[in-house]
């Protein structure tokens, strides 16, 4: 197995002995090389174990790339071309031998990791485009379509063992609670829908907020649920109080077209702008910037299995890397004791620009004296 997410070998050491001593020793970056694609990807997955990223692009293509910080060692493993249209979402199995994915085909396929070959497909699985999977268990996925419906799957069986429609437009995002029976949706008609898989019911809709909402993560040991909207506002649920939201607050930004939770108080946010923002939740704060796609869309987000590195995918056609470290390191104030509006957003990377954006509230712990020169 590759070491990438365990542990950094130091330059040079590693490499096997070679009598030519001319011979360079790789490089060891930060974070691993980029990945340069013919088409922007609209799925992004890491594999549960392994330093593997699975993506799936606008034509209908499928990779499975390994990556590694030792330059030149990121590399294909395999790709496939069955889908029709484009490919809208990937996800590995739990135990990361499988990868499901969906496209605009409406088609579900399940493909061998170590290979790439296509086990299974599912052609009509929805009478609309599927957009959006998730992955419940072993061997449930749930999956939504463009005209707001929800079909969950047993890879054991033929067909769906539930299938609901409350959403009038598409699912965008799907969240999942730890015990596994409530189903969260995000919808472009404005409302975070509730389904509980257990009982293979609907619940509830909330009010519509204002835009569509774009995506939806459970936040703060699950007391909160954020969810990301196409107008850049982030709205937050109390928990069981689903109907309409407890606080809400503006990243200005031009959307939040993607996020993925980094820690139970912090999240990263892709927008069309092509930043990378770091957001804290209560206090609510956008903490900085992670990284940016100069000023292509981002499209989707992922955080590795061991959480060091944020993989993201933007208009660019580049799937890029991101050092997690710093931002880890993060503590945020509850008093916010100088706000600076319209000021630079901090670069929380070594590949991250600064970005003039809103900045407010934040204590680092190598944090220098202030002062006011400009």
């Amino acid at each position: 197995m590759d070491r990438t997410c365990e542990e950094r070998p130091a330059e040079g050491k590693g490499d096997e002995g070679d009598s030519d001593s001319t011979e360079v020793p790789a490089r060891i970056r930060d974070t691993p090389e980029d990945i340069v694609l013919e088409a922007p990807a609209s799925g992004l997955a890491f594999h549960p174990t392994r330093d593997l990223l699975a993506a799936g692009d606008v034509d209908g293509d499928v990779f499975v790339f390994s990556y590694s910080c030792r330059e030149g060692d990121t590399k294909e493993l395999w790709s496939s071309g069955h889908h029709l249209k484009s490919c809208r979402a990937v996800v590995f199995s739990e135990d990361g031998q499988k990868l499901v994915t969906v496209s605009k085909d409406k088609a579900i396929h399940v493909l061998d990791v170590e290979q790439g070959r296509l086990e299974k497909r599912i052609s009509k699985a929805h009478g609309a485009p599927i957009n959006s999977l998730l992955l419940v268990d072993k061997n449930v996925l749930a999956t939504g379509d463009d005209t707001g419906g929800i079909r969950l799957w047993d890879q054991r069986k033929e067909g769906p063992f539930m299938d609901m429609r409350q959403h009038e437009e598409y699912i965008a995002d799907m969240a999942l609670d730890p015990d596994k029976k409530l189903l969260l949706t995000a919808s472009g008609d404005g409302c975070l829908g509730v389904f509980n898989i257990k009982r293979r019911r609907f619940e509830l809709l909330s009010e519509p907020q204002s835009g569509d909402l774009t995506s939806v993560t459970i936040m703060k040991y699950g007391r909160k649920v954020a969810c990301g909207s196409s107008e850049g506002t982030l709205y937050l649920f109390n928990w069981n109080g689903f109907g309409a939201t407890s606080d809400r607050f503006a990243l200005r930004a031009e959307s939040i077209d993607c996020m993925v939770p980094v820690t139970d108080s912090l999240l990263c946010t892709g927008s069309t702008d092509g930043v990378i923002r770091a957001v804290n939740i209560l206090p609510n704060r956008v903490v900085g910037s992670v990284g940016q796609h100069a000023g292509e869309p981002v499209e989707e987000l992922a955080l590795s299995h061991c959480g060091r590195f944020l993989a993201s995918s933007g208009h660019d056609q580049r799937l890029k890397f991101w050092d997690m470290a710093q931002l880890r390191s993060v503590v945020v104030d509850d008093y916010r004791r100088r706000k600076k509006k319209g000021g630079p957003l901090q670069a929380l990377s070594s590949k991250a620009w600064s970005t003039d954006d809103f900045f407010a509230g934040l204590r680092e712990e190598k944090e220098e004296s202030e002062d006011d020169s400009d």
